[in-house]
């Protein structure tokens, strides 16, 4: 499981304080935490924490970089930002997020070749999020043709079907499950499935529960990254467990030990 570390986003209260007063130290130590807790990427967002998004962005990046060389997940819905801010980012990038719109998804990916950077793209376009588990296959059929057209390695591509939270919207966790098991089967190599996990539990009770129940059933199906937090040990250890029980790792006695510390040597 590549776990992307959600924790350096504006929409937290320590975070949002810490960009607004221009505190690293906040900023740092929840990059060091989310690191040795087993996080592969971090992701960050401005979020509503600053109206000048690119200095926002810039000075986040500035910050994590003296204490972390992981891959950073540089999340806007803007592309002026993102267009400025990703040729600028030292060490491996993550561009969050394209929409399945060609002409956008074709910027993206144009700046994702130049940069070498990766891409998530997400199955939404103008009309918004599909309803259906079919909208949802065919955006992400044409993601991976736009993205294979241009030469972006698959390695590189992550797709995002998007789930919405389920007090809102009960019918789409399994939408989503059942459009990660036909994406998976599109192309060899797949791309990387990720999700946002904790949209999922927004605005619910019993968040945690909901999240960790929600991840094991998705790696299930295909799902092999998440943007999460990977200092909730129990979701951490539940993905762990997902994968040995899917094949993706061989058992042992101590095969949560084991696998923290394959990520630890990994640079995670």
């Amino acid at each position: 499981m590549y776990v992307i570390g959600e924790r350096i986003n504006g929409m937290f209260n320590d975070v949002k304080q810490a960009i607004v007063e221009k505190n690293p130290e906040t900023i740092k130590d929840l990059a060091k935490r989310q690191m040795a807790a087993g996080a592969d990427a971090l992701d960050v967002n401005v979020g509503p924490a600053s109206s000048d998004a690119e200095g926002a962005l810039t000075w986040l990046v500035e910050c994590i970089r003296e204490v972390t060389e992981a891959p950073l997940a540089i999340d806007s819905a803007k592309w002026s930002v993102m267009s400025k801010v990703v040729p600028q980012v030292p060490g491996k990038v993550i561009i969050n997020s394209s929409k399945a719109d060609e002409d956008t998804l074709e910027k993206y990916v144009g700046l994702a070749m130049e940069t070498g950077a990766s891409l998530v793209a997400l199955t939404i376009d103008r009309r918004g999020v599909p309803g259906d588990v079919e909208r949802r296959v065919e955006l992400g059929a044409q993601i991976l043709t736009i993205a294979q057209a241009a030469g972006l390695p698959m390695e590189r591509l992550f797709v995002d079907t998007i789930i919405l939270p389920v007090n809102v919207a009960p019918k789409q966790p399994v939408n989503v499950l059942e459009a990660l098991k036909q994406l998976a089967m599109l192309s060899d190599p797949a791309p990387h499935m990720v999700l946002g996990l904790s949209n999922v539990s927004q605005n619910c009770n019993e968040r945690l529960l909901i999240n960790r129940t929600y991840l094991t059933m998705a790696i299930a199906c295909g799902l092999d990254s998440a943007i999460m937090d990977p200092m909730d040990k129990e979701l951490l250890d539940a993905a762990i467990t997902a994968e040995l029980l899917t094949g993706k790792t061989i058992y042992c006695d101590s095969f949560l030990t084991a696998e923290r510390k394959r990520k630890q040597a990994a640079g995670g």
